[in-house]
């Protein structure tokens, strides 16, 4: 018996394993929660450290969260597209580079961008009035929203004849752990400018994350890929069609989830049980509403009596 309970003994290397998976599988804006428990549980400093520097910074980046800068001009957005070298990311709108701490999710520091670090005054142009076009809409969109534009190749180009590619992201949270409830919008736009061919194409992706856990544990992870193209034209006209595109699949994509989560009761619920319970008794689809996720149905179908 003894034999059996030290090979079951999990090592150094399995557990920090685990404690990265719990902490990148948290839900939106509640990493900090589950690294409390999982520091609590592996009662080890240096197991949670080198399992919180590997998974904080991919979980920061995968969700796009946005962080206030430390000399309050404005938000940066920890995403792939403006990581730089030592945990930097660029706020290409202020032309600034914040220092990060992924692990405490703040910014510890703000330094000018220098002009390596910076797209040609050519790109620069397009993707200024790009900017200027997504933050309208996201300020009509979301009320809690964050955008950037970012050069993601071709920064270097100095006038036409050569490609080159930006990228929108657009990252939307909504936090209210006292309402046991917390989602997030997380979508990137790729925007391939091809001189060539005079088209400019878009590619995007969403992803959707909620999490409420009022006396259960319901998560939604959804995800959605979608193209369109238009015309290359001058920088102002560009940035309105693009603009356009993200908007129009952006507003088809919320469209589709509400209604599927609409018809829930009368298509994905009942495919969960059986028609009929233990009390033979068909349950109301009609009427779901008025139950709460524990108490109410267990009392409309006397379980626990």
């Amino acid at each position: 018996m003894a034999e059996e309970e030290e090979e079951s003994e999990l090592s150094d290397k399995q557990k920090v394993e685990i404690a990265k998976w719990f902490l990148l599988n948290s839900p939106p804006g509640e990493i900090q929660y589950v690294a409390k428990d999982v520091k609590s549980i592996l009662n080890s400093d240096d197991l949670y450290n080198e399992a919180a520097s590997e998974a904080f910074p991919f979980y920061n980046k995968s969700h796009l969260i946005s962080l206030q800068l430390s000399n309050r001009s404005g938000d940066v957005l920890v995403t792939s597209f403006g990581e730089l070298e030592g945990n930097a990311f660029l706020e290409p709108r202020t032309a600034q580079v914040a220092m990060v701490d992924h692990v405490k999710q703040v910014c510890t520091g703000v330094r000018p961008a220098t002009d390596e670090e910076l797209p040609s005054p050519y790109v620069e142009e397009f993707r200024c009035n790009l900017d200027a076009e997504v933050i309208k809409y996201v300020e009509e969109t979301y009320p809690k929203g964050v955008c950037s534009v970012y050069c993601a190749s071709g920064k270097d180009v100095e006038g036409p004849g050569s490609n080159f590619e930006l990228a929108v992201v657009i990252s939307a949270a909504r936090h209210s752990p006292q309402n046991f409830c917390n989602g997030s919008w997380c979508s990137i736009w790729n925007i391939d400018f091809k001189d060539d061919q005079q088209t400019v194409e878009v590619k995007g992706k969403v992803q959707v994350g909620a999490h409420y856990f009022e006396e259960g544990n319901v998560q939604l992870d959804a995800k959605h890929e979608c193209k369109d193209a238009t015309l290359f034209q001058a920088p102002e006209e560009c940035a309105l069609a693009i603009t356009s595109i993200i908007r129009h699949h952006e507003t088809e994509y919320l469209a589709s989830l509400e209604a599927s989560y609409l018809n829930l009761p009368d298509s994905t619920f009942k495919d969960l049980r059986r028609k009929l319970p233990v009390t033979r008794t068909l349950f109301p689809w009609h009427n779901t509403l008025q139950f709460s996720l524990t108490r109410d149905i267990s009392k409309e179908l006397g379980i626990g009596k």
